[in-house]
């Protein structure tokens, strides 16, 4: 006798930190078809089937999985949801901007599997990481202004959780009021004299999908009077590390920020001895 399955088994994902979720929570099997620009597990790429771009998607492409759900991520992707619903497609479209938001999508995937318990002790560790690196800053007496370029051309400040996880590690958002956006066009900084004032003490870069280039970087008219670039305080952080809004956005992006904000605090103490 056959055993009838009550949750979904074959979930084609648009948006990388699905794919990541489910893996992390052991439910693998349960994954139809990933996004092209998936990196996390690394062993995704070659056993799953790749269906689609981030906003280019082929509707030929997810139906060809066979889905009994899609699952989605932000406004970008909102059309060909629209066409999935359209098509008698079973879709969830999720849109965290926050922590807790990405931590609310790994219960909401979990349950959707029927993996609560894995989602429960996924979700209990990041928590843990969260803890962590608020206890290790809570040892330093000075927050760092910290400016996260999203993007190059134009110039763009970081989205939501970014910022958060900056404040969390012990920095300060040098672009809050922009942070709060979750379009990209609302996040533009039209003019790039504007960083100059904020003059932030630590600059992140993420080019999205781009390699960042300091040097081009540090070249922008002005941009030498800035304290990050007079203490060559200018890192990368990959965007699969933190532009995903999935577990990886807090195991890696959370703790390359911490350690910069770190070799930062050790850097003052040196200045100052």
């Amino acid at each position: 006798m056959s055993h009838a399955v009550s949750h979904y088994q074959r979930i084609a994902c648009l948006s990388t930190e699905a794919v990541e979720t489910l893996y992390a929570l052991g439910a693998e099997d349960t994954i139809a078809g990933i996004s092209g620009f998936t990196v996390r597990p690394l062993r995704a790429r070659e056993e799953k089937t790749k269906i689609s771009g981030f906003s280019s998607t082929n509707l030929e492409r997810i139906l060809a999985v066979k889905p009994d759900l899609v699952i989605g991520f932000c406004d970008m992707q909102a059309d060909i949801c629209r066409d999935l619903v359209k098509g008698g497609i079973e879709v969830h479209q999720f849109n965290q901007r926050t922590v807790e938001g990405i931590l609310r999508m790994i219960a909401v995937l979990a349950a959707l599997v029927q993996r609560e318990a894995a989602g429960q002790a996924l979700i209990a560790s990041l928590r843990a990481d969260i803890a962590a690196a608020r206890t290790r800053a809570a040892a330093w007496a000075r927050k760092p202004v910290m400016y996260f370029e999203e993007w190059n051309d134009p110039l763009m400040s970081g989205i939501g959780w970014a910022a958060e996880l900056i404040e969390i590690a012990g920095g300060t958002d040098a672009f809050p009021e922009l942070s709060a956006h979750p379009g990209a066009k609302e996040r533009i900084i039209a003019d790039p004299l504007a960083v100059v004032t904020r003059a932030p003490d630590i600059i992140l870069a993420s080019w999205c999908g781009k390699k960042f280039q300091p040097a081009q970087l540090a070249a922008r008219t002005g941009w030498d009077a800035i304290p990050a670039v007079k203490n060559q305080m200018l890192f990368e952080i990959k965007s699969p590390d933190i532009l995903s809004p999935g577990p990886a956005a807090i195991t890696e992006g959370l703790r390359q920020i911490s350690d910069i904000i770190a070799q930062w605090q050790e850097n003052q103490k040196e200045q100052q001895a």
